[in-house]
């Protein structure tokens, strides 16, 4: 492991550390832990060329996936295949996921490039100072070959 890189982003009100990167597991996959507080998550977005599996470590999670909305509580384990739209939000005041992108190179950038970094060990988000930049989001979302949706394309 690569100790000298950084590992702890928050991303849209997310704590996010990365366990492992793409480049230490052979190009395969990554892996980070997510601290999600209730009411930050994930807007609807899909994209092709990398599944996505979320692991519930603490706290309960909605989810949906491909039309589905699900509660997911300590132990669910989900996976989203490749191109399928989801989204997720914070149902208890914290909750931890473990999730796994692969390959994870389009993650890895996507979160580094828009994520702001935190101190290792953090464990909690900056303080909002406002409004996310959407159009930043999506033109970065883009140029990776992931779509962000509007909040109700998800459903």
């Amino acid at each position: 492991m690569n100790d000298e890189r950084h590992r702890t982003y928050d991303v849209l009100g997310n704590v996010i550390k990365f366990l492992a990167y793409s480049d230490e597991t052979e190009g395969k996959y990554c892996v980070m832990e997510c601290i999600v507080p209730k009411g930050a998550g994930a807007p609807p977005n899909m994209h092709a060329g990398e599944m996505e599996t979320f692991y519930v470590l603490d706290g309960e999670v909605a989810f949906h996936v491909d039309g589905e909305d699900i509660i997911a509580k300590k132990g669910t384990f989900l996976n989203v295949p490749d191109g399928t739209i989801h989204a997720f939000l914070g149902v208890s005041e914290q909750s931890r996921l473990l999730i796994l992108n692969a390959p994870g190179v389009m993650h890895e950038k996507f979160f580094t490039d828009i994520g702001v970094e935190l101190p290792e060990g953090a464990t909690q988000p900056l303080p909002p100072s406002g409004p996310p930049d959407i159009a930043a989001l999506v033109a970065k979302a883009s140029s990776l070959g992931m779509t962000i949706l509007a909040p109700d394309a998800a459903h």
